[in-house]
């Protein structure tokens, strides 16, 4: 049985741990305020410009930019893996989820891969068990900068452009909310090709055409008044209907380049991979933020039933003791 200075060493050993715990919980908070409000800003103009230039890859021919080449793949392809992490731990399950979400793509896949590690954990973990490194970024979170994404992405596109890797995917956590996080596997090179749906188009001209289409009510009326006769307004009903029927979908626009589409993927492609990596760079900082907010709100609570039953011991421990010195002083006297 521990003594009660033990106890009472041991209690205030927790509830120093206690305050460091509610400390790095709200300076946590404070930081996610901030991260999250980046991250909510640059979400739509990454993910419209993903859209738009998937789009775009699917109505032109891939030689036209070395970014839009799709190489065969097989047991000779290799693949270049960027695995973002953080610096630091303390966040609960964060960077297992995202260096099991690696190992198992790694596992499965049966290309040879290369690592391209961003964090100090990625970076520990993966360097001691031998896998190929191709290049590292520590420490760029202290200080989130667009540049960091920058050099990540030129990285990324000379590796692709000079054949050392045929494939480049990207893994990180995505911030849902304050109390998920996802972990995410995406192809970042060669640039996704956006699927057209036929039949979407299809139902989206029917849906138009039966808009343009009058009412069965309105035609009656029509006949009845005019005896048959169209209405002056209705002359234009039967073109603007072939235009609707013959409308194309959403998916099967097409683009005019002004200038050429040369010019213009050599400006915006290497654009799209560093606002990409710089979208995954954030939406990995506000995730660390929340993961640990909500890691340091646990182990302050667990600390505080700690020291509760802690407490609750040493109480016992001290009546147990004094319980026994009366006993001690009782039998004496009786012995006298």
């Amino acid at each position: 049985m521990p003594s009660l200075i033990d106890l009472r060493r041991r209690i205030r050993a927790v509830k120093n741990t206690q305050q460091i715990t509610k400390a790095m919980k709200m300076v946590a908070a404070s930081k996610l305020r901030r991260a999250q409000e980046r991250i909510v800003n640059a979400r739509p103009y990454a993910v419209q410009m993903q859209r738009v230039l998937s789009s775009v890859a699917t109505r032109v021919d891939p030689s036209i930019h070395p970014l839009l080449i799709v190489r065969e793949r097989g047991p000779e392809s290799k693949t270049l893996v960027v695995v973002v992490t953080a610096d630091k731990g303390l966040c609960g399950s964060f960077n297992t989820n995202v260096i099991k979400a690696a190992g198992a793509f790694i596992a499965q896949t049966t290309e040879q891969c290369r690592l391209g590690l961003v964090g100090r954990k990625g970076r520990d973990f993966f360097g001691r068990r031998g896998f190929a490194v191709m290049f590292e970024q520590i420490g760029i979170f202290q200080k989130l900068r667009y540049q960091d994404a920058q050099t990540i992405a030129q990285l990324a596109i000379d590796a692709f452009t000079s054949g050392d890797a045929d494939r480049v995917m990207l893994t990180y956590n995505e911030f849902k909310s304050v109390m998920s996080q996802r972990v995410v596997v995406d192809q970042l090179l060669p640039i996704a090709r956006a699927e057209i749906d036929d039949t979407s188009m299809t139902a989206t001209a029917a849906e138009r055409g039966e808009r343009l289409r009058p009412a069965p009510s309105e035609q009656s009326r029509g006949a009845a008044s005019g005896g048959g006769a169209p209405r002056a307004g209705d002359e234009a009903a039967p073109a603007e209907r072939d235009r609707g029927a013959g409308a194309p979908g959403v998916n099967n626009v097409d683009y005019l380049y002004e200038p050429s589409a040369q010019e213009i993927f050599n400006q915006l492609l290497p654009r799209y991979i560093e606002v990409q990596i710089y979208r995954a760079l954030l939406e990995s900082n506000a995730a660390f933020f929340a993961a640990q907010m909500t890691a340091m709100d646990t182990a302050t609570k667990n600390s505080a039933d700690m020291i509760a039953n802690l407490t609750l011991y040493m109480n016992k421990v001290r009546q147990a003791a004094i319980t026994r010195e009366i006993i001690e002083v009782v039998s004496g006297a009786e012995a006298l």
